[in-house]
């Protein structure tokens, strides 16, 4: 149990619809427009706190860069004073033990007489001299920190006297020189020690700073990188509550739609949001009451329709079977002799009153069918007799009218099942339409064939076709085409009978047309037995 508790609660976290935090921001009582121009205020600062962080990160990296460059330059120039002064100790050093080179005409051969040792101590003194001037801003190119102008300090004052001693050691006797020697020589070593120091000071720095840098740049690395995820965990998290408290009501209240739409008012949109989705979805919730209650007013006025249809229907058949009957009597001069003008009275009464017979009878059929009380007498029948009666009972009314009706040879059509009657019914309201809208001297192509394991029966004329725009409207109750509206002859209710009928046996009806190039009404029927 707590473990299915725990799995519950994670579910809530993550599914939007149940999660809490996206619940509490539709609770805010805020529009939608202000909710998200705070999600993109927010997602645009935290962009602009990434941009500020990364230029202050990229800032102290350049700076560090600028640092290390100039101590670089210092190393480079101080490198140049160690080697100079390395040079001048090594010189003096050479001179001192009567090891120095020259080169003559016979090769590279040692010389210790007193005329070398007299240009070694010149170049000394020339190389000493040079080294004072290097020590100064204007020379080393910079202004050496305080640290490093005191060393630089030393090594000019000693570069000084050692100039003076060697001055000294050129122009006194040689008797004085030995003195003077290793007073140089040892000002040579303290130069060179002053060098090297600043030298090895610089590059330690210079070493220092470079492992700084690094250190520096990992950690500017790692923070930028963890500011940069979590400003972005912030604004995916920020874009899916706000998105969430959005998009979950608009589904909520597309589904509410959909399922009134198909006529289920039994449910309510459950939305909390205080903005316009919340007012969206409580007027939604009042829409879906107020069309319960209206639907169950129209299902009750429509049952009341359909009961007063049939019962009036019902009501008006007997006398109005009196009346053709009656006229019929008269007609065949069973009770005495009528003249042509009685006669041509009669066959009025009876054209009409059979007219109104069958607009009763439709009524009734339309009424019984809407009140689900028809029930089809499923049976086995030949289709083939039904679409010869059908051919049959229209060939008079056909010829009258000079339209040519042919039923065609269909191999294959062989018996199915379904009731008969319905059946021939819906054949007979499909032939009668089109010889009545067939001009004189046109064609009615009646044929049937097994099409997918389906029984397809097609019914075609050369009237003056439909419409795109009615071929649909036509099969609805007491709809009818322009070319049936001049000739006011019909109810409209003939189709619309028809494709009940054929979608009571678990069927399809529908009707193909071009405007002047005829029509063609086509059902199909399932070869398996109807179950009702």
């Amino acid at each position: 149990m707590p473990q299915e508790k725990s799995q519950q609660t994670t579910w809530r976290l993550v599914s939007p619809a149940d999660n809490p935090l996206i619940r509490a921001v539709g609770r805010v009582p805020a529009g939608v427009h202000a909710k998200l121009l705070v999600a993109f205020v927010g997602t645009a600062l935290l962009v602009v706190g990434v941009g500020l962080l990364g230029l202050r990160l990229l800032g102290q990296s350049n700076e560090r860069v600028e640092t290390l460059g100039t101590l670089q330059e210092r190393a480079v120039e101080y490198g140049k004073l160690r080697s100079d002064a390395r040079r001048v100790r090594e010189m003096l050093s050479a001179n001192v033990s009567d090891q120095f080179y020259i080169v003559n005409p016979k090769g590279r051969q040692p010389d210790r007489g007193p005329e070398a040792r007299l240009a070694v101590d010149q170049m000394v003194a020339s190389a000493v001299a040079d080294i004072p001037p290097f020590t100064f801003p204007d020379q080393l190119g910079f202004v050496p920190p305080p640290e490093d102008a005191r060393s630089l300090r030393k090594i000019r004052d000693t570069a000084r006297d050692l100039s003076k001693v060697m001055q000294q050691i050129i122009h006194r006797s040689p008797r004085r020189v030995p003195a003077l020697r290793l007073r140089s020589e040892a000002l040579a070593v303290d130069l060179k020690k002053y060098a090297a120091d600043l030298d090895d000071t610089t590059s330690a720095r210079s070493n220092e700073l470079i492992a700084q840098n690094a250190q520096a740049y990992t950690r500017s690395r790692n923070q930028f990188i963890g500011v940069a995820a979590g400003a972005i965990v912030l604004a995916l998290l920020l874009g899916f509550v706000l998105s969430w408290s959005v998009i979950g009501p608009i589904q909520s209240i597309d589904h509410r739609l959909a399922a009134i739409a198909s006529g289920d008012f039994s449910g309510h949109v459950d939305v909390t949001n205080r903005d316009e989705l919340g007012a969206l979805a409580a007027n939604v919730n009042r829409m879906n009451d107020e069309l319960d209650r209206l639907y169950k007013a129209l299902e009750t006025a429509s049952q009341h329709k359909s009961d007063f249809l049939a019962n009036m229907s019902h009501e008006l058949r007997t006398p109005l079977n009196a009346i053709i009957g009656f006229s019929q009597v008269l007609r065949e001069g069973m009770v005495g002799d009528v003249n042509a003008k009685q006669r041509e009275y009669l066959d009025d009464i009876l054209s009409s009153g059979n007219h109104l017979l069958a607009l009763i009878n439709d009524v009734l059929d339309l009424s019984k069918v809407e009140a689900g009380q028809v029930e089809l007498q499923v049976a086995p029948f030949s289709l083939q007799d039904a679409l010869e009666r059908g051919v049959s009972m229209v060939r008079e009314q056909a010829t009258s009218e000079g339209v040519r009706v042919t039923l065609h040879e269909n191999g294959g059509v062989d018996v199915v099942s379904g009731d008969e009657r319905r059946i021939r019914q819906v054949i007979f309201n499909l032939l009668s339409n089109a010889v009545k809208f067939t001009p004189e001297g046109g064609q009615v192509d009646v044929s049937a064939a097994r099409v997918n394991g389906e029984m397809r029966v097609s019914v075609a004329d050369s009237g003056p076709g439909i419409a795109p725009e009615d071929r649909d409207r036509i099969f609805e109750e007491f709809q009818q085409t322009e070319a049936g509206a001049r000739q006011r002859e019909g109810t409209g209710l003939g189709l619309a009978l028809s494709r009940r009928f054929v979608e009571m046996h678990g069927g399809r009806i529908w009707c193909e047309s071009e405007v002047g190039q005829g029509s063609t009404f086509e059902f199909t029927l399932p070869v398996e037995p109807v179950e009702r």
